[in-house]
């Protein structure tokens, strides 16, 4: 308004107020980086985004819009509705600045949502913010190492025990403990078939390549798109002339049946000389 750009009464008919001076076009949803940035037009300087808000930053998929936005600053304040501020020590190196907003760096927001989260919770967000910044948990062990004494240190050693990067969607994710905590030898993510030149001829999510088994978690588009369902069934012939077993898994399985999945896996892996 002081430059001109805007009248009040264009504000007034035209936008939609977030927090105290800040605010949105009307008909625009609010993604989870819009509710960063707003946030820290409202903290002003001396905050820096964290948890989700950082995550997101981050380049981090499948967090929720309408989650609070979440800020760490110095001394007492009242938050509005919309945002969580939190103080919270910040060492040297903790923090970095990502399209002009201070922001926890990502060894730094997977140590406070894996401490924060519950379990599963936890190792699906932070296998999707490995996925997309490259994050090795061991970075996350350091920043603890500097936290001695902070709460949830107990729960997040478990969950960089659990934390794979090669997960590219929760459901994945959810496959992959689920076997794990059944005792199965845990699988690795993202495995390469190779055809017979060595060309690189299909990614699968879940598997092991010593006994030619994959785990392949189907999204919905896998059984609506006519064309997927085709290729799919493509895929799966030339995986099985390559001497694969592959294993698919749904939601309504992964769901309401999740020991027809284990079985599955695990007959799979007997006939393929696991020792399972």
């Amino acid at each position: 308004m002081r430059r001109g750009t805007v009248t009040a009464h264009q504000l007034r008919r035209d936008f939609v107020r977030l927090h105290r001076d800040v605010y949105v076009r009307k008909g625009t949803a609010p993604t989870a980086i819009a509710r960063a940035r707003a946030a820290q037009l409202w903290a002003g300087d001396g905050s820096v985004l964290a948890g989700f808000s950082a995550a997101a930053l981050h380049g981090s998929k499948w967090i929720d819009a309408s989650e609070p936005a979440e800020l760490i600053r110095a001394g007492h304040v009242r938050a509005p509705k919309g945002i969580v501020v939190r103080t919270a020590e910040l060492l040297d190196g903790e923090t970095c600045r990502i399209s002009g907003m201070a922001a926890t760096t990502p060894a730094r927001t997977a140590f406070d949502l894996g401490r924060a989260l519950g379990f599963d919770r936890a190792v699906e967000v932070l296998d999707a913010l490995c996925n997309a910044t490259g994050l090795d948990p061991a970075e996350v062990s350091t920043i603890a190492e500097r936290h001695r004494g902070a709460r949830g240190l107990v729960q997040l050693r478990r969950v960089l025990e659990m934390v794979d990067g090669g997960a590219e969607s929760p459901p994945e994710t959810r496959t992959r403990l689920l076997i794990i905590r059944d005792g199965l030898p845990r699988p690795a993510t993202q495995i390469r078939v190779r055809d017979e030149s060595g060309r690189v001829m299909a990614r699968s999510d879940l598997g092991w390549e010593r006994w030619r088994v994959l785990v392949e978690y189907d999204g919905e588009h896998h059984w609506l798109d006519e064309r997927q369902r085709s290729r799919d069934i493509d895929r799966a012939a030339d995986l099985e002339a390559l001497g694969w077993a592959v294993v698919r898994v749904s939601a309504e399985l992964l769901r309401d049946r999740p020991g027809v999945v284990l079985d599955r896996v695990r007959a799979k892996l007997r006939v393929a000389g696991a020792p399972v």
